[in-house]
């Protein structure tokens, strides 16, 4: 037996899943017939300042499927499968390993008024909650490579001494895998929290997202309709919102693209409803900080 059939034979062993038991009715209610209308939501998208970008930072544990999510995103706005943000299934170490950011094409020539950064993933020797924090401030320059043993120092080639307010973050967004959330690290959950209480101080909204949400249960996974009627799910995401203190209104559960070569409409419906939501927060966030600066700017006037 070779080591990936061992590997393979010790997760459906040690990580079987209970059988699901379906809710009568869905918990939270998704339009799988019209996606066309959030899709539309998110098309129109435009902050109030010319030239705003919302900037969508992800952060979570090594595997959990952010470049993945980043690509998902991308294949559901572009409408075909689209891969930018590269994506590694072999390692369990980290993979991610510089501060990037993707920029999404509208048409030819312009851009969504959003873009998606990437870092390094958490775990004992992942990302600093310090670089995390710098990330947020928008003070790590793109191309930053993290160091797992120090923080971005200032007087780094990459250390931002001036953000403007489109390398600010504008919501930070934690995605987690359903289904080795129960074998979490306790370090990890510490990060998470960390990360949870820096963004907080800094009036950034929380948003975690869910993926692999197949492989919690055959009945998602045969019917991805039923992701709001397993309660076996909605329990692991009520004891994350416990454990972190992400309100389960802020919890999105996903399948991001993984082996499909074609669109599939309840993939994107619940990619959408999450992209909605991330959006509608982290314009809440920069209408709050530009109406912080306004009411600082008259104090100033007027004194």
């Amino acid at each position: 037996m070779t080591f990936l059939q061992k590997l393979g034979f010790w997760r459906k062993k040690e990580r079987k899943e209970p059988e699901a038991q379906l809710l009568s009715k869905p918990w939270r209610e998704i339009n799988w017939r019209d996606k066309q209308s959030a899709l539309q939501s998110v098309k129109n998208y435009k902050p109030k300042t010319d030239g705003q970008q919302l900037r969508i930072l992800l952060h979570g544990p090594v595997g959990a499927g952010k470049s993945s999510f980043i690509n998902s995103v991308q294949s559901v706005l572009q409408g075909r499968m689209y891969i930018q943000a590269l994506v590694e299934n072999m390692s369990h170490d980290y993979f991610t390993i510089t501060y990037t950011t993707y920029n999404i094409p509208k048409d030819p020539e312009t851009f969504y008024p959003f873009v998606l950064s990437d870092i390094m993933g958490l775990g004992p020797t992942g990302v600093q909650v310090d670089d995390v924090k710098l990330a947020m401030m928008g003070k790590v320059k793109e191309g930053y490579r993290f160091n797992r043993d120090s923080r971005l120092s200032e007087d780094d080639a990459f250390y931002n001494n001036h953000p403007t307010d489109n390398d600010k973050v504008h919501v930070l967004v934690c995605v987690i895998d359903a289904y080795t959330l129960p074998f979490m690290k306790q370090e990890v959950q510490e990060k998470i929290c960390q990360i949870r209480i820096e963004a907080t101080h800094l009036n950034i909204p929380q948003v975690a997202i869910f993926t692999k949400i197949d492989d919690v249960s055959p009945e998602i996974k045969d019917n991805l309709q039923n992701v709001y009627k397993v309660n076996y799910l909605k329990e692991r995401m009520e004891q994350f919102s416990v454990n972190v203190g992400i309100p389960m209104n802020c919890i999105f559960p996903v399948k991001n693209y993984h082996e499909e070569i074609d669109l599939n409409s309840d993939v994107d419906s619940l990619i959408l409803s999450a992209l909605k939501h991330i959006i509608n927060l982290g314009d809440n966030c920069i209408n709050f900080h530009k109406s912080q600066s306004c009411a600082m700017s008259c104090q100033s006037m007027n004194m």
